[in-house]
């Protein structure tokens, strides 16, 4: 359910502008995707680091925001089936920056570049996937090796896709400046239905 309603405007401003600068110059092996409809739904694509066993693959993730971004952290899933210690079966990320170690100066670029990361240098001690995590600890080899099955069967594709793809058009990849204004119009929209509400309240 969105809760882009439940956002404040100035927050939406600020994540418009984020968003507006994430989609002209992304970090290195990350591709975001806006979903037009609901910006507190961002995803991403992120290439799979070289020398890892999720080499050559694309992971789509999503960031959910919530109604208290970002004094509270977002929360991060795995839409590609994955096969990591941090990584639950449903696609949960646990990673310290989006529990403990959250700061509200922190954004969305911050939160793919650590989630990345995390495919570089899983962390076994705050494991989600438990047969993972001790694979990783005990076995290496074994490991690396479903890891690599993994992302050869969920995470590599078959075949290029057509540009019409209908997945595609509700998490354009480009237009960062329309998707900004459209942010930016729906912030002045949410205020307005505030203010409608405080005046009926009187």
């Amino acid at each position: 359910m969105s809760s882009v309603e439940n956002i404040n405007p100035q927050t939406m401003r600020k994540l418009a502008k984020e968003i507006g600068k994430l989609m002209s110059q992304s970090p290195d092996g990350i591709k975001l995707h806006v979903n037009e409809d609901d910006i507190t739904d961002v995803q991403a694509s992120i290439t799979g680091p070289e020398g890892t066993p999720y080499e050559g693959g694309q992971f789509r993730m999503k960031i959910v925001l919530g109604e208290n971004y970002p004094t509270n952290p977002p929360k991060g899933f795995f839409v590609t089936k994955i096969f990591h210690p941090n990584v639950a079966k449903n696609g949960a990320i646990c990673v310290n920056t989006l529990k403990r170690d959250w700061k509200p100066s922190m954004g969305i670029e911050h939160v793919l570049t650590v989630v990345k990361c995390l495919l570089i240098h899983p962390n076994p001690a705050s494991a989600l996937n438990e047969e993972a995590g001790k694979l990783l600890l005990e076995r290496y080899a074994d490991f690396a090796s479903k890891a690599r099955m993994m992302t050869d069967i969920h995470a590599k594709p078959k075949q290029a896709k057509d540009e019409s793809d209908p997945s595609d058009k509700k998490h354009p990849s480009d237009g960062s400046t329309s998707i900004a204004k459209k942010i930016k119009d729906k912030a002045a929209d949410v205020k307005k239905v505030k203010k409608k509400k405080q005046l009926k309240r009187l």
